[in-house]
């Protein structure tokens, strides 16, 4: 067996979660991931000051007193308009960015500028020699590349919310992205924006994509339609997905396909 490989981890709490930035290097390699990470994170910031809607002076909070247009804010709120709409319209209402009454894409600001920011700045430290792999987490909802000469496997664990500190499932991913929403963590924040009542009959959504903005969407999307409607699946652009319901029954899919309704108990292959 070879040597572990080095790793390089560096975690801020950033647009109100923790945000952990993971680089692997090779036995001996003499990389320095920290200004890629560094970088990372200061995009993140900038993007919580111009979308959080926790904060009095963001442009998302501006837009939403009146004091501001989306045409007069940063550039990137005109291009997350574009694309909550776009997702509306792809979900069928099951996202959206204006039920409560004015513009909040708080629902997809996260994965969108966790996205962003790893694929300038994560993703060509792969390219570096002697990076064997990158990552990001922010909150749960995870970015990953891996080297193209490289055989390492991200194992990423899905939480089973009925067992504290176990896991469901575990999917092995080279270059993608995971990202889940539900009520397990978070209580009843899920609101389907169609009928403005939150939503709990998903406890955990689980999406596996290429790109985090597109798995968060999906995944949120999954948990307002809920356990027993996969209608939506077919036009989306998923790699598997995994709902967890109250009553402890676990639902999976791979691709447009769904694959199997078994109890959590049972557990779910990788």
């Amino acid at each position: 067996m070879g040597a572990a490989p080095g790793r390089q981890v560096e975690v801020r709490h950033i647009m109100g979660t923790a945000v952990s930035i993971h680089a692997l290097t090779a036995p001996g390699a003499d990389v320095d991931a920290r200004p890629a990470m560094e970088a990372c994170f200061a995009e993140l910031r900038e993007a919580d000051r111009v979308f959080s809607p926790y904060r009095e002076d963001s442009d998302i909070s501006r837009i939403r007193r009146g004091e501001l247009t989306i045409e007069q804010a940063a550039p990137d709120v005109a291009e997350v308009a574009a694309a909550c709409s776009q997702w509306e319209e792809s979900t069928q209402g099951r996202f959206s960015a204006r039920w409560r009454g004015g513009f909040d894409p708080t629902g997809y600001v996260k994965g969108w500028a966790v996205e962003r920011a790893a694929v300038r700045h994560l993703a060509p430290l792969v390219l570096q020699p002697g990076v064997i792999a990158a990552g990001i987490n922010a909150g749960g909802d995870i970015q990953l590349f891996t080297a193209d000469d490289s055989d390492w496997v991200w194992h990423v664990g899905i939480a089973d919310p009925g067992r504290p500190g176990e896991v469901v499932a575990t999917v092995d991913v080279r270059n993608g992205a995971v990202a889940t929403s539900g009520s397990a963590e978070r209580g009843r924040h899920i609101i389907d924006p169609r009928t403005g009542e939150p939503v709990d009959h998903v406890v955990s959504a689980t999406v596996v994509g290429d790109g985090l903005a597109a798995a968060d969407v999906w995944a949120t999307a999954a948990a307002v339609a809920g356990f027993d409607d996969l209608s939506w699946l077919a036009g989306a652009d998923t790699r598997m997905g995994i709902l967890l319901d109250g009553a402890g029954r676990v639902r999976r899919w791979t691709g447009a396909t769904p694959v199997s309704v078994q109890p959590a108990s049972v557990g779910v292959p990788a």
